[in-house]
């Protein structure tokens, strides 16, 4: 595509995702996203000519100017829309596919100073909420959806919906994903988490061994309550035969 075929691709697309873009004039002049996905068009031409310090420089202005920082290594694809765009963060060997929405505060990061690819990949489609924290060699499969604030750390299968920090899959496919075990959790906690379930699956077996035992008694009790009626009962028939003379132990003899 030509260079005008896809500045109007672009301006499209944020037509298309943003309510709140209400005229292409707008889109152009208001959009920082865009002017900082074309700033990068150039730079990461200038990069893979050789020409990088000219391509970093120009990256700074556009950061500047943006408030996003692109690296000229990183491969973009097609109309990809930042939204508010402040502090996003793109790593030099990241990889961002066609139609990804990033919202303010993402960044695609590495997780050391690593050689080689260590940034993360989004296929096309991908969502990531705001502050979302993508990290290392990572791939983030096609129409996924990071939410706001994770923070990524593993690959994520396509059609899914991550969340938390570490991020965990509660989406898959349209359908909720449940997790029954802990461990699956990769979390620092995920240990203690696992000795309060094993503890409370241990007391909920010690507290149904109690009400087992607790009817049992319940039982005993009734049973000695019944004979103890039936002696009473048996001592007030007593006393109220004697009273009435019926054993009167010889009287009249």
């Amino acid at each position: 595509m030509g260079i005008f075929a896809n500045i109007k691709e672009d301006i499209d697309s944020v037509m298309a995702r943003d309510p709140a873009a209400s005229s292409r004039l707008m889109v152009v002049l208001c959009y920082p996203g865009l002017h900082a996905v074309w700033m990068h068009r150039i730079t990461s031409k200038l990069w893979r000519a050789d020409l990088r310090l000219v391509a970093r420089v120009l990256s700074q202005v556009g950061r500047f100017v943006s408030g996003i920082e692109i690296h000229p290594g990183a491969e973009i694809g097609r109309r990809v829309f930042i939204d508010h765009g402040s502090g996003v963060v793109v790593g030099e060997t990241a990889i961002v596919g066609n139609d990804v929405t990033l919202y303010q505060g993402v960044t695609l990061g590495g997780t050391g100073n690593e050689k080689g690819k260590r940034h993360p990949t989004l296929r096309d489609g991908v969502f990531a909420g705001s502050n979302a924290q993508i990290l290392g060699n990572i791939c983030i499969g096609e129409n996924s959806r990071v939410g706001a604030g994770s923070v990524v750390l593993r690959d994520v299968p396509p059609n899914s919906t991550v969340v938390g920090v570490p991020a965990h899959i509660v989406y898959q496919n349209g359908e909720r994903v449940l997790i029954t075990d802990p461990s699956q959790v990769k979390d620092p906690l995920s240990g203690v988490i696992i000795a309060l379930a094993e503890e409370v699956k241990r007391l909920r077996v010690r507290v149904d061994c109690l009400d087992g035992q607790l009817e049992q008694t319940a039982r005993d009790l009734d049973g000695v309550r019944a004979l103890t009626s039936e002696d009473e009962e048996r001592e007030q028939y007593r006393s109220e035969q004697a009273d009435a003379g019926l054993f009167s132990m010889g009287e009249g003899i």
